[in-house]
Order: structure tokens, then C-alpha cells, then sequence
């Protein structure tokens, strides 16, 4: 995956499909943003999809740079906000949820941030070893990688939910892997973080379909 246009058509196809069958699985509001992370995945690869597509030189180099821009604004602009929100509803009570604050805070703050570098810096899109390498001159530095990992993992951590500081475990582990392997290509290949990421969550809503919906309106 990752490797081309094809690839990531390809993946985001299997990933829609897993994204559909965990919505089939929310039984209350409160579960739907983080049920929804497996279908913003696969938009996610769609639109790199298009970005090979500028890079290979089949579509215009100005579909490759907003593309490449479109990519960036989720992987590194919304998620480190989404990921804790989402968590932080799904928690089942009060005093579960107020240990989501910080992240959320922390990671409000990482979006805000990167926000305003995607906006006032200039994306660099092309493709190295087989990957596409983005590069914002403002968020490749190490500070806000640490940053954006504790806003991303932090909240499932604290979790009072065992299965979610499982997958806050295999997250920290996938995005290490990843930025071990080709830590310059890391953005592009979220691929492969995506699909291990809405594996573990179809499983998660999967076999835990008996436990919930928590009672929330219970929820002390």
C-alpha cells in the first residue's frame, strides 16, 4: 500500500467497506465520531490517491499540491483534535471524561498550531523510495511529533475502557514502526497505520456489541 495511485484506491476501497460495517455497530450518539475514524480513513487514502495521480503527471501538478494539501489538513491538522474528542464522548462516565480534558486541550491546541503552519508555510509534495514525502517547514520537527503522539495516544491511555488502551497500545507501536521504517515518509504512510487502526476498531465495536451502549444518562 502507499506505492502508488492503484494502491490507494485499492485501500481505501477496503477501508470504506470496514468503516461502513463498524457504523452498523453504533448503538448510541455518543459512539459515532470514534465509530466514524475507519471511514475518514478511507477518504483519507482517496485523496492520496490523487496526489500519485499529479506526481505521476496523469492529472495536473496543482491536483498533486491541494490534494497533498487535503491529506495534510487531516493527518496532521484534524486528527490530533478528533482522536481525544472522540474518545472522550464514547467514555461511559463523567469522571472518565474529565481525564480526556487535557488531551483535548493539548491536542486542540496541536490542531490550531498546525493549522496555522499548513496556511503560512508552503507544502512540499514528491515522492521518495516509493512514497510520497510531505514537508511543511513548520511541523516536520521532532517537538511536534511528540506533541501530536501524547494528543493521539494520550487520551486512550487513560481510558476506563480496557479495550481502548489496548488500541492506544497498538497505535503508539504502529506510528513508531512507521516512523522507523521510513520515518521521512511517515504522513504518506498512514496507510498502513489506517488500516491496522480500523481493523482493531471494527473488532472492538464488534465483540463488544453485548456491553454497550454504556448508560451515559447514568453515568456518574
Amino acid at each position: 500500500m502507499c506505492f502508488s495511485a492503484v494502491a490507494n484506491f485499492a485501500g481505501s476501497a477496503v477501508l470504506g467497506a470496514v468503516g461502513v460495517v463498524t457504523l452498523t455497530k453504533v448503538k448510541h450518539r455518543r459512539e459515532l465520531l470514534f465509530a466514524t475514524l475507519p471511514t475518514l480513513f478511507a477518504i483519507h487514502q482517496f485523496i492520496e490517491g490523487f496526489v500519485w495521480l499529479g506526481l505521476d503527471g496523469t492529472l495536473s501538478p496543482e491536483v498533486a499540491h491541494d490534494m497533498g494539501a487535503a491529506f495534510m489538513l487531516y493527518a496532521q491538522g484534524l486528527l490530533p483534535f478528533l482522536l481525544p474528542l472522540s474518545v472522550m464522548l464514547f467514555e461511559p462516565t463523567r469522571k472518565s471524561r474529565r481525564r480526556m480534558l487535557p488531551f483535548l486541550v493539548i491536542g486542540g491546541a496541536t490542531t490550531l498550531y498546525i493549522l496555522w503552519a499548513l496556511t503560512a508555510y508552503p507544502l512540499q509534495v514528491f515522492v521518495r523510495g516509493n512514497s510520497i514525502v510531505y514537508i511543511n517547514p513548520a511541523t516536520n520537527n521532532e517537538a511536534v511529533a511528540v506533541v501530536y503522539v501524547i494528543a493521539t495516544c494520550g487520551s486512550l491511555f487513560f481510558s476506563k475502557i480496557r479495550d481502548m488502551i489496548m488500541f492506544g497500545a497498538a497505535n503508539l507501536v504502529i506510528l513508531l514502526i512507521v516512523m522507523a521504517v521510513k520515518r521521512y515518509a511517515f504522513t504518506s504512510l498512514w496507510c498502513a497505520y489506517a488500516a491496522a487502526a480500523s481493523v482493531i476498531i471494527l473488532a472492538y465495536f464488534w465483540k463488544s456489541s453485548r456491553h454497550r451502549p454504556f448508560r451515559y444518562d447514568l453515568a456518574i
